[in-house]
């Protein structure tokens, strides 16, 4: 038991911080000098990391885990 705690924390260190940066680097994206976005864009990737994180949180207490999505937003939005 204590060898999967251990690999729980390994693994929740390495995949929490990874993500992170990976949000903040989301966030660079909001940046109105270096992109151009609509508002339904910018609605669209918050909903989506939502939903993510609602599944997270499900997940957790419900020991269940969640549906793999994967995020697209196309040229047209």
């Amino acid at each position: 038991m204590k060898n999967k705690s251990i690999k729980f924390i390994e693994l929740a260190n390495k995949r929490v911080n990874k993500t992170i940066k990976d949000i903040q680097l989301i966030g660079n994206l909001a940046n109105k000098q270096n992109y151009e976005y609509t508002e339904q864009q910018a609605k669209k990737i918050i909903k989506a990391l939502q939903q993510e994180l609602d599944d997270v949180k499900h997940a957790f207490s419900n020991s269940n885990i969640s549906n793999k999505k994967t995020f697209v937003l196309d040229e047209t939005e």
